[in-house]
């Protein structure tokens, strides 16, 4: 079993691209064909019309759990799809052997009705660490990659989150209200401040991919699924942003954290979200 980090280090200089070709090969043989040709048969409802689930979700993660564990022997995969049958499959995450977490069609919404605001998104963790990230957009074949330590990358082109521009309202995307606790809907309301221009987001792979290219200013989320954070939450940690808890502290991948939380392009930006966050209203 592989479990230092040289050795994940090693495996990563030998076979990044081998995990970039799998997450492509996952989206080409099980997602696009099925992208504006859904049957009604293909979509389901796992917890309400709004969360829904269709075979190119089930089908591109078993590709990818079966090829991503062969790859690093001695690894877990972590699947959205997986988890919601066996949620107990989730603790791996707390585990000390590697993890690949998956989510195999983030914004499957989008994907539903045909618009191409969807990506697949895999995560490499150990031991609550993120390693590296693969975000890939299919329908605008786009792919950003971060490997900690060595940068943040959209089709091979470094990414810099920069800098708000001065005298701007900040552009936030934030949890949709119906998906919230009364506390959170109190916390997220915060953001509806002079100086800040809020937005429902979308598929949250995308919009930390936003934040990464310097095109969006923060998110505001209210809820931890790993599937959903990990890969974006350490593209936009390389490319030059932070992230933050209501409590002050970075976001655990692990669990257990204070919502919402914040991820922005710079660390003053996570900390004037956050503050809006924990004051709420005024």
């Amino acid at each position: 079993m592989i479990v230092d980090t040289e050795t994940i280090d090693e495996f990563l200089a030998r076979h990044a691209s081998d995990v970039e070709e799998a997450v492509r090969q996952a989206a080409a043989q099980e997602i696009m064909p099925r992208w504006r040709t859904l049957a009604a048969h293909e979509v389901d409802q796992k917890n309400g019309p709004h969360d829904l689930v269709t075979d190119a979700d089930r089908r591109a993660e078993q590709y990818l759990t079966e090829v991503l564990g062969a790859l690093l022997p001695g690894s877990v995969v972590v699947g959205e799809e997986a988890v919601h049958a066996d949620p107990a499959t989730y603790g791996a995450i707390q585990g000390t052997a590697p993890v690949w977490i998956v989510d195999p069609v983030d914004g499957t919404r989008q994907f539903v009705h045909g618009v191409p605001g969807f990506c697949t998104l895999v995560a490499l963790v150990q031991g609550g660490e993120l390693l590296a990230s693969w975000t890939y957009a299919p329908a605008r074949d786009q792919l950003a990659t971060a490997i900690r330590g060595q940068g943040a990358y959209l089709d091979g082109e470094r990414l810099h989150t920069g800098v708000p521009e001065p005298g701007r309202d900040l552009r936030v995307a934030t949890s949709h209200p119906d998906y919230t606790t009364d506390e959170q809907k109190h916390a997220l309301r915060g953001v509806w401040a002079d100086g800040v221009a809020p937005r429902a987001c979308g598929s949250a792979g995308l919009e930390y991919l936003a934040i990464a290219r310097g095109e969006l200013d923060a998110v505001a989320f209210s809820w931890e699924a790993a599937w959903d954070h990990a890969a974006g939450l350490l593209l936009v940690e390389e490319a030059g942003g932070a992230h933050l808890t209501l409590t002050g502290e970075p976001f655990r991948v692990t669990g257990g954290n204070a919502l919402p939380f914040t991820a922005a392009r710079d660390a003053a930006t996570a900390s004037r979200v956050r503050e809006l966050l924990r004051r709420g209203p005024a």
